[in-house]
C-alpha cells in the first residue's frame, strides 16, 4: 500500500498529542520469505494446500495485480489476473468449498493518500476450484458513502464480512444472494462496530497503529476469527457460524504483533493454532508464523506467558470509538504537519 508515506507523515505530526505506547514482546518465527519481484505489496494471505495464496494491492500497472500461488518455501507456482482491473484488492480469504475470495474494498480518501476518486461500489472476486478466472461482486454501503476497508471474513454461511478500517471499525454482512456482475452493487447491512484496544504493542504508527484495522481471517473449521490492526491480533470464539455477532459482542484475546514494517495480511495456519502474517511491502518480504493465544475460560483471561513463546492476552481499556470517518485525523494537523502529509504525498504519487 503506497499510502504508508503520507500516514507515517500524519502520525509524525500528531502522534505527541496521545499517549506514547507501551512496548509488549512475543517471539514469531520465519516460515518462508518471498522474494520474487511479481509478488509486491502483499496484503492478503491464506493457506492453500500445498502451501500459500497472496495477492498484491493495488499496482500501478494493473498487470502486476494479481493472485499468486506460492509452495511451501514461498516461491510462485503460478498466478491468476483479473479479467477487468481491480481496483484495490486489500484481502482474501479461501471458504471451506476452496473458492477464493478477493476484497477489493480499499478507498483512501485524499487526506489519507488516495487519488480523490472515490468509490461509489466496492467488489469482491471469487475463483471456484478450477476456474480460469475470477467472478466480480459488487457491493456498496448502505448510506452510500465511500469507505476504506482492508478486512474480509467469510462465515459459516459463506456470507461475506467486512471491517472498515477506522478506530471503531464497522462491520457490514452481505444478506442477500451474492449478485455476478451488478453494475449497482448489492447493498451490504451494518451489523455493529469492532473495537480495537490500547495495547501499546510497538508498531511503526505507534498509537494509531493499534487503531487501525488491516485484516481478517478465519479459523479452518470455523470457530474462531481473527481480526488485526498494524499491532496485534485479536481472536474471537465463532458459535453457530456467525462470525459478525462474534467480532461486535464477543471478548477477543489479543496476541500482540510487534514491529511488524506494515503489518496488513494474517491467516491462521492450516491446524487452526497460529497465525501467519505478511507486511505490505516491497519484497523480499517473510510471511511470520506466531502461536495464537487461547481462552482458559469464557471469562476474560489473562494467561501467564509460557517461555516467550505464548502471547499474553491483552485487556486494555478500548480506544474511544470516532464519530465519522474524519474523525480520526481531528487535532491531528498542524502547520508542520500539513507540509510533511503534502510532502509525502507527492512522493507517493511519483512512485
Amino acid at each position: 500500500m503506497r499510502r504508508a508515506a503520507f500516514t507515517a507523515a500524519v502520525v509524525a505530526a500528531s502522534v505527541s498529542l496521545l499517549p506514547a505506547p507501551a512496548t509488549a514482546a512475543v517471539r514469531s518465527a520465519e516460515v518462508c520469505s518471498i522474494a520474487d519481484p511479481a509478488v509486491t505489496e502483499v496484503s492478503g494471505l491464506a493457506v492453500v494446500p500445498g502451501g500459500f495464496l497472496v495477492e498484491n494491492d493495488s499496482n500501478p500497472d494493473p498487470r502486476r495485480t494479481r493472485i499468486f500461488y506460492l509452495d511451501e518455501g514461498c516461491r510462485v507456482t503460478r498466478s491468476v489476473g483479473y479479467p477487468t482491473t481491480a481496483r484495490d484488492p486489500e484481502d482474501l480469504a479461501v471458504d471451506r468449498s476452496g473458492t477464493v475470495w478477493v476484497a477489493d474494498i480499499g478507498d483512501n480518501s485524499p487526506l489519507m493518500g488516495g487519488s480523490g476518486n472515490r468509490r461509489s461500489t466496492i467488489a469482491l472476486w471469487t475463483l471456484k476450484p478450477g476456474a480460469k478466472s475470477p467472478k466480480i461482486h459488487r457491493l456498496r454501503y448502505p448510506d452510500g458513502e465511500p469507505r476504506d476497508a482492508e478486512a474480509l471474513l467469510v462465515d459459516g454461511a459463506g456470507r461475506p464480512v467486512i471491517v472498515t478500517k477506522e478506530p471503531g471499525g464497522e462491520v457490514y454482512r452481505l444478506d442477500t444472494p451474492l449478485p455476478t456482475d451488478n453494475p449497482e452493487g448489492a447493498p451490504l447491512t451494518l451489523v455493529g462496530r469492532f473495537q480495537p484496544s490500547r495495547t501499546g504493542t510497538a508498531n511503526p504508527l505507534g498509537v494509531f497503529g493499534s487503531a487501525l484495522i488491516t485484516g481478517a481471517a478465519v479459523s479452518p473449521d470455523g470457530t474462531k476469527a481473527v481480526v488485526r490492526t498494524y499491532s496485534d491480533a485479536y481472536e474471537f470464539d465463532v458459535t453457530g457460524g456467525d462470525v459478525a455477532a462474534a467480532i461486535t459482542g464477543g471478548t477477543p484475546v489479543v496476541t500482540p504483533l510487534p514491529d511488524e514494517p506494515q503489518g496488513e495480511a494474517i491467516a491462521y495456519t492450516a491446524d487452526g493454532n497460529g497465525f501467519l502474517t505478511v507486511s505490505d511491502q516491497p519484497g523480499p518480504v517473510s510471511i511470520q508464523h506466531y502461536p495464537a493465544t487461547r481462552k482458559a475460560s469464557p471469562a476474560p483471561a489473562r494467561p501467564a506467558p509460557s517461555g516467550a513463546e505464548a502471547a499474553p492476552a491483552t485487556e486494555r481499556p478500548a480506544l474511544p470509538a470516532l464519530p465519522g470517518r474524519l474523525a480520526l485525523l481531528v487535532g491531528a494537523f498542524s502547520v508542520v504537519g500539513l507540509m510533511l502529509v503534502a510532502a509525502a504525498a507527492r512522493y507517493a504519487r511519483r512512485r
